[in-house]
C-alpha cells in the first residue's frame, strides 16, 4: 500500500467513527462529549470574568445603599420585633409538638432579625450603608 492510500484509509476510518459517535453515541462517548462541553463553558465563563475585572468601572450605588438601609431599618425596628416574637412563639409551639427541626429554623429566624445588619456588614461591602 502506498502512503496516500494508507492516509486515505485512516481518514475514512476516523470519519466513520466520528459519524457513528455523532449519530448514535455510546454512553461513554456521550459522557465524554458532555464533559468536554462543560470544560469549554467553564473556560469561556472564567475568561469573561477575568476580562471584566480588568476594566476599572466605577458606579454609583447610593440608591442601592438607601434601599438596603431602609430594609435593615424595618427589620431592626418594630417589624423585626414582630417577626422575632412570632417566630419565637412558633418555635415554642413547634418544639412542644415535637418538630425540633422547625423549632430550630424558627429560632434562627428570630435571632436573625436582630443581627441581620451585623451579618450584612460581615459578609458584604457596606461602607455606603448608613448605621
Amino acid at each position: 500500500m502506498s502512503k496516500v492510500s494508507l492516509i486515505k484509509d485512516k481518514y475514512l476510518s476516523l470519519c466513520r467513527k466520528v459519524g457513528a459517535a455523532l449519530h448514535s453515541p455510546t454512553r461513554a462517548q456521550a459522557q465524554f462529549m458532555l464533559f468536554a462541553i462543560g470544560i469549554i463553558l467553564l473556560t469561556a465563563g472564567s475568561l469573561t470574568g477575568a476580562v471584566a475585572q480588568s476594566a476599572h468601572i466605577t458606579y454609583n450605588d447610593a440608591r442601592l445603599a438607601e434601599s438596603v438601609n431602609a430594609i435593615l431599618t424595618y427589620i431592626e425596628g418594630t417589624f423585626g420585633a414582630m417577626v422575632m416574637v412570632a417566630a419565637g412563639i412558633a418555635a415554642i409551639l413547634s418544639s412542644a409538638f415535637g418538630q425540633y427541626r422547625a423549632a430550630l429554623g424558627l429560632l434562627v429566624v428570630a435571632v436573625g432579625a436582630f443581627i441581620l445588619r451585623s451579618l450584612v456588614s460581615t459578609f458584604f461591602n457596606d461602607q455606603n450603608i448608613q448605621q
